[in-house]
């Protein structure tokens, strides 16, 4: 655990109102996820009980509390991407992982999630990893998709 990033982010922040949020959200950006002694760093440094903080790491699906893969996939099942056959490219993707959405890869490289929309609805069905977006993906393209992560 990479206790002195998190001291470099809250260093960031402090004597700052209302920075909670977005204190989780750079911690979570340069460590992939928000680890238990993060938590606790935050509440012994900000001096905000750890129950709150918890709280709000939890209630956020931007933010995890659980490892997650150095490659974050997002694939849209949104309405549009949807008919547009969005759910075949989540089991193409969920075959070549070996995981089921919500999971991440024994080897940590990559985590499969579902969004509802990611708001580019003409480009359907949508892939986004690590914020790069590609669209109109078709099943067969999905393992050329991963390997270019790989």
């Amino acid at each position: 655990m990479e206790l002195d990033k998190v001291d470099e982010i809250i260093d960031g922040y402090v004597g700052e109102e209302g920075i909670l949020i977005q204190l989780l959200l750079d911690i979570q950006s340069e460590l992939n996820w928000i680890p238990k002694e993060a938590l606790e760093r935050i509440s012994e440094r900000l001096k905000i009980p750890v129950s709150q903080i918890y709280r709000i790491a939890s209630f956020y699906k931007a933010m995890s509390l659980t490892p997650r893969g150095k490659h974050i996939i997002n694939v849209c099942l949104g309405t549009a991407c949807h008919v547009r056959g969005g759910q075949r490219i989540m089991d193409r993707a969920k075959e070549l992982l070996g995981i089921k959405e919500g999971e991440t890869t024994p080897d940590m490289k990559f985590t499969l999630e579902r969004v509802n929309c990611l708001g580019c609805c003409a480009l359907g069905p949508v892939v986004v990893v690590d914020g790069e977006y590609h669209g109109k993906v078709a099943p067969a393209k999905v393992e050329k998709t991963l390997k270019s992560y790989d």
